[in-house]
This record gives structure tokens, C-alpha cells and sequence, in this order.
């Protein structure tokens, strides 16, 4: 009984460690040092869903998908905001979506456009972006029963999440966190920021600005 608890637990921390993956540029701290708003843009989404009866656009579903993921960090972020001070400001996903169409960008075309393009016309001093590959509607939630047979047989993971932080003046990337979703990641895309995010917080690099700020005080 101890050798399996023992084995369980290997299993479930080399899982762990490799659904998860931190980046951070090395000139993050040079980079950011003027930032001082954010845009959070809807994530590209590439869905290849297991049952697809066809009464929907697959495109629209990917539509639905990146404006879901974008709207669940805006709610992170602003939750995150009111309990500790944050030391950049995220712009209101309304207004970046109405700027962006202002300029005629959209969902469908909006990959075309460069970080510093993007970032001079919202006018922001970075970018959270980020890609979503799913076989199944995260939106409307994933099952949540559990089962040894779908954990090792792979039938549990649904896609992966890719969220980066890039600089406006320069397009590079400054931070990358990636995470494989399944069955314990949540039961829903904002249930899955939300978790996402409490992981990665300390690795999150304006996270720990703040932090040396306060020390430094």
C-alpha cells in the first residue's frame, strides 16, 4: 500500500512538472521597467473537438474560446488588483476590442499584426496574448469524474494554455507560461485561470516588481 501511495505520487509530480512551463526573459526587468498598462488580447484558439455534430462553425467555437480565455484574466487580474496593489494597469477588454475594430481588426485577422503594431494602436506599454489548442468546449465546462483508466490512457487532457507577456516597443516576449489542461485543471475557463494563475503568481514577474518595490521602500 505504501510502495503504490509512494509510486502515485511520483506519477502525479512528474505530471505536474511537465504540464507546467515558466519563462522569463532575462531582460524582463530592463523591458518593463516603464510599463505601466496592459492589454489582455482574446487568445488564439485551434479547436479539434472529439464530437462535433457540425451545427456550429468551428471558427466561431475558436471565437467563443479566445474571447472566453480573455475575459477570465481580465476577471483574475481585477479580483487580484483589489486585494494587493498592482504595479500596472490592465486596459478594459471593451475598449481594446472597440480600438481594435476601430482600426479594422478582428478576431479573424488580428494575427497579421505585430506585438508593437497592436500595442501602438491600444496605445499600452505591453501585451497578454496567448494560444489555446482544445478538443473539447472549455467554455462550457469539462467532466469532472475521475478515472484511472482516461489518466493513464491519455483520454483526461483537453488541449493545452499558452499565456505571454510581450514588451510594446520591442515585440519581445518577456514571460510564457504553458499548462496542459485536463480533468483536474477546472471545470471551466475562468475556474481554470483562476488556477492557472494562483500556480504561476509567484513565478509572475510584475508579481514579484511589486514585491522589491515594497522592500525597497
Amino acid at each position: 500500500m505504501i510502495r503504490t501511495s509512494i509510486l502515485l505520487l511520483l506519477l502525479s509530480s512528474l505530471a505536474l512538472n511537465a504540464q507546467k512551463n515558466i519563462y522569463e526573459s532575462p531582460r524582463f526587468d530592463e523591458l518593463s521597467n516603464d510599463h505601466e498598462t496592459l492589454a489582455i488580447l482574446p487568445f488564439l484558439a485551434n479547436l479539434e473537438l472529439r464530437q462535433n455534430d457540425g451545427t456550429e462553425n468551428v471558427k466561431a467555437l475558436e471565437e467563443k474560446e479566445g474571447y472566453a480565455v480573455q475575459s477570465a484574466l481580465e476577471t483574475y487580474f481585477s479580483k487580484r488588483k483589489k486585494k494587493k496593489k498592482f504595479p500596472v494597469a490592465f486596459q478594459n477588454t471593451m475598449d481594446t476590442k472597440a480600438i481594435l475594430a476601430q482600426n479594422g481588426i478582428n478576431y479573424q485577422n488580428i494575427d497579421v499584426y505585430t506585438i508593437k503594431q497592436l500595442s501602438e494602436i491600444l496605445n499600452v506599454d505591453g501585451i497578454i496574448s496567448g494560444t489555446l489548442d482544445l478538443n473539447i468546449l472549455l467554455s462550457k465546462g469539462v467532466p469532472t469524474e475521475f478515472s484511472f483508466t482516461d489518466y493513464f490512457s491519455g483520454n483526461s487532457d483537453y488541449g493545452r494554455i499558452g499565456v505571454k507577456i510581450s514588451d510594446g516597443d520591442t515585440g519581445k516576449l518577456l514571460w510564457k507560461y504553458e499548462k496542459q489542461i485536463n480533468k483536474k485543471t477546472g471545470k471551466n475557463t475562468t475556474d481554470l485561470i483562476d488556477k492557472m494563475m494562483k500556480l504561476a503568481i509567484r513565478k509572475f514577474p510584475y508579481e514579484r516588481e511589486r514585491k522589491r518595490d515594497r522592500k525597497n521602500k
